[in-house]
């Protein structure tokens, strides 16, 4: 056999001759954004296989949507401006950072820092992505001027113990599902895209908890106990179900995100909360986190409750009530009062 070509190795078993598309193993978004595109650029084009593979590569559904989302805008302005997106450069780059410091969101204001910053770096990811494959040479956002984000500044409003006790009583009075949804938030301090994934037959049981399975950032995954009163609203809403979403609207379907904000919304006011009109479901995380490090819950507790990878990012609300609390313009308008008061007696 010396000198002779080995022989190709024989296959057992049936073999299709069908051709199998490896996009068909992407994750729903990635196949999403994939035909968006497709729909835009035509089959013929890279940009639409390149972003899907890039959004197929994210760990968690979580990160997965929020590319999405930030791509598309990315997308729309490149394509606005004839400029395709695998040929930005540099000064487009610039000038969509400085478009998204200016552009209203749906509140009416420019999006905060923390925001404008994480469209970049995701803007960023992709050209990454996109630079391995050799399809560009270089990512256009690499020099980019981000905004600065302050390490000590949470731009999520506050609420006070009364207005937190408020918005929970009203959620009791108003639907088991809202109780349910607002005990879940407040007891757990989970994001609420961990909880809208969650399916009803994911409660379960460790070691005499009740656990719910939180897939996180980076798609981490922990059990989070669910303590006696949010697991006694949430049984109450589930009654006898044990399928389907954990969250369902009247239809059955899963309850989006978009709708989970309108309704604490409408919660928000009917409790009279001042911030109604721009709270929002991370406000009760916010609130898990202020509310434990207030009542001496040891800092490294509460950070590994959140999965914060960085105790500085949990530090931070608390230091931000503090300040609040103890601003020391509160002392000067209590001098200046009595000094009017006196004044006026």
């Amino acid at each position: 056999m010396s000198g002779d070509s080995l022989p190709a190795p024989r296959l057992t078993g049936e073999v299709s001759t069908e051709r199998h598309d490896p996009r068909d193993d992407w994750p729903n978004e990635a196949r999403t954004l994939a035909d968006h595109l497709t729909a835009i650029y035509g089959d013929r084009d890279p940009l639409p296989t390149i972003a899907g593979g890039w959004i197929a590569r994210q760990k968690s559904r979580h990160t997965r949507r929020a590319y999405v989302r930030t791509f598309k805008a990315w997308e729309e302005y490149a394509r606005s401006t004839a400029i395709h997106p695998l040929q930005a450069k540099l000064p487009l780059a610039d000038a969509y950072a400085k478009y998204l410091a200016k552009t209203p969101t749906r509140n009416g204001r420019p999006p905060a820092e923390t925001t404008q910053a994480q469209a970049l770096a995701a803007a960023g990811s992709f050209y990454t992505y996109a630079a391995r494959l050799q399809v560009v040479d270089t990512d256009p956002f690499a020099a980019v001027n981000r905004p600065y984000v302050d390490p000590d500044y949470s731009p999520t409003e506050g609420m006070t113990e009364a207005e937190t006790m408020r918005l929970i009583e009203t959620a009791r009075r108003w639907a088991p599902r809202s109780y349910a949804l607002v005990m879940l938030l407040y007891l757990t301090g989970a994001r609420i895209g961990e909880l809208l994934s969650l399916n009803a037959d994911q409660l379960g049981y460790d070691r005499g908890h009740r656990t719910l399975p939180l897939t996180q950032k980076g798609g981490k995954k922990r059990p989070a106990p669910v303590p006696p009163l949010a697991l006694d609203a949430l049984l109450a809403y589930l009654g006898d179900r044990t399928d389907g979403p954990l969250f369902t609207t009247e239809t059955g379907r899963r309850w989006t995100q978009p709708e989970v904000w309108k309704h604490l919304r409408v919660l928000a006011r009917r409790a009279d909360i001042p911030q109604a009109a721009t709270i929002k479901p991370h406000t009760l995380r916010h609130q898990f986190i202020t509310d434990n490090l207030a009542n001496g819950a040891p800092l490294q507790d509460v950070q590994d409750a959140v999965s914060h990878s960085d105790p500085r990012t949990t530090q931070r609300y608390n230091r931000r009530r503090r300040q609040l609390d103890n601003h020391p313009a509160y002392a000067l308008a209590a001098r200046l009062a009595a000094t009017l008061g006196r004044q006026n007696g």
